[in-house]
Formats: C-alpha cells, sequence, structure tokens
C-alpha cells in the first residue's frame, strides 16, 4: 500500500512540474533532459529524501527510457551537488548545507551588482517592460501562496538583467551560484517572511534605476544591498530555528 501511495505522489509531482513548465520548451527536450528535470523536480520538493539512493533501473521503468539518460541526468545533478556517489551503495540524494545558502548569496550580490552595472546600458525598453511583468507575477503568486513560482520569477528577474553584462565567464559565474542554490532543498518554505514583499518592492527601485539611466554605482550597490538583505534575513531566521531546536 505505502509503495502504491509513493508511486501515486510521484505522479503526482511530475504532473505539476509538467504544468508549471514551459511547454515550448518540453516539446525540444530529450529523454536525458527530462530525467534531469523530473529527478530534480523531486530532489527540490523533498520527494526524494537527503540520503535516499537513486535507483536507476526504477526510473528506468517509471520514465519509459534506457539507464543511459538516467545517468546521463544523474551525471548532471551531481555536478550541481544535489546527488552524491557513495560505495557500495550508488548515487544518493546530497545532505542539505543550509549555511553554504548565507555565503552564496552574499558573492552573489557582489557578483549581481557588477553584473548589473554593465547590463544597464543593454537593458532596452522592451526589457524594461519585462522586468515590470515579471514583478507583477511575483505579487500574483505571494497573493497564492505560490512560494515556488514566486522563486521561479525571482530568478528570472535577476538573470533577465545579468544576461546583458556582456561578459560570458560573469555570466556563467553567477548562473553556476543560482544551481548550487537550487541546491539546497527546502529553501523554498524560509522566504515566507516580511522580506519577500520587501523583495518586490525593491524590484521597483531596481527598474525605476534602469530605466531612468540611474548613476551605475547607485544601481550596483543597491543590488549588492538587495541580495545581502535576504542573505542576513535567512540567516538571522535559521539561527532562530536552531535555538528554538536545538541544532548545532
Amino acid at each position: 500500500m505505502k509503495g502504491k501511495f509513493s508511486k501515486c505522489f510521484h505522479f503526482l509531482i511530475d504532473i505539476i512540474y509538467d504544468f508549471k513548465y514551459d511547454k515550448s520548451m518540453m516539446k525540444k527536450e530529450n529523454k536525458q533532459q527530462r530525467a534531469y528535470r523530473i529527478i530534480k523536480a523531486r530532489i527540490v520538493e523533498k520527494v526524494y529524501a537527503p540520503g535516499q539512493r537513486i535507483v536507476i533501473d526504477q526510473l528506468s521503468r517509471e520514465l519509459a527510457t534506457s539507464s543511459i539518460p538516467i545517468r546521463e541526468a544523474i551525471r548532471q545533478l551531481e555536478a550541481e551537488g544535489l546527488i552524491e556517489y557513495k560505495h557500495n551503495v550508488g548515487p544518493v540524494v546530497a545532505p542539505i548545507n543550509e549555511s553554504e545558502y548565507y555565503d552564496n548569496l552574499k558573492i552573489l550580490g557582489v557578483l549581481e551588482g557588477y553584473a548589473a552595472a554593465l547590463s544597464a546600458p543593454y537593458i532596452s525598453a522592451a526589457k524594461i517592460m519585462k522586468l515590470k511583468e515579471l514583478n507583477e507575477r511575483m505579487k500574483e503568486a505571494l497573493e497564492y501562496f505560490d512560494i515556488h513560482l514566486f522563486a521561479k520569477l525571482n530568478a528570472e528577474f535577476h538573470q533577465l538583467i545579468t544576461r546583458e553584462c556582456q561578459s560570458k565567464i560573469l555570466y556563467d559565474t553567477i548562473a553556476g551560484i543560482w544551481k548550487k542554490l537550487d541546491s539546497i532543498r527546502g529553501i523554498g518554505s524560509t522566504l515566507y517572511s516580511v522580506r519577500v514583499k520587501e523583495s518586490i518592492e525593491e524590484h521597483e527601485r531596481i527598474i525605476f534605476l534602469l530605466e531612468k539611466k540611474s548613476d551605475l554605482k547607485e544601481l550596483e550597490m543597491f543590488v549588492r544591498e538587495h541580495k545581502f538583505k535576504t542573505a542576513d534575513d535567512f540567516e538571522r531566521r535559521r539561527s532562530l530555528r536552531m535555538e528554538s531546536t536545538g541544532e548545532n
């Protein structure tokens, strides 16, 4: 009975992610990309718990594919820190390291601030409109308590800006840190705080600075501080939780 419930739960999670996932992208994805998307979704949603073994043969049957795409997807997720290999066990879901979240957000703040200043001259009116649209959709997501959609839109907002920085090395480094942040599962629940509303308001300020072609140093420092505040808020609430639960 437990096995049937687990299969049902996996199936529902996959349907939800298929629904939220961009349909145009789904049509283009190959077997390895589909396997990657589904396994990652299950890890992020805690369907697969830290330390749980990833059974390749079982996934092959579920996804109606050979083991090759599954293994390729697992290698990609291992590179992102979501999966690790254990001797005599095989691939397992990597443990959660929340302490890395704070450090990565601080680094991201410095890099995104610099990238925003570099990107500013190349942000077109059409991209400004897209940023406004993303921020409005974030407001709606918050009203419906859809924190996963909120997080996805937040990432799109910042990536739209940094993508114009004219430096592939800088953009790839930033993208790599975003992937690291994905490896810290369960982070969505920590976003339920006054900080999410503040974040939307700060996005409006970022849009204003970009649209008015404001001083680049002011823009860089504001974007940096925007991310620093999120890092500090997360660390404060994590410390309070650890104190209340007696965690080390």
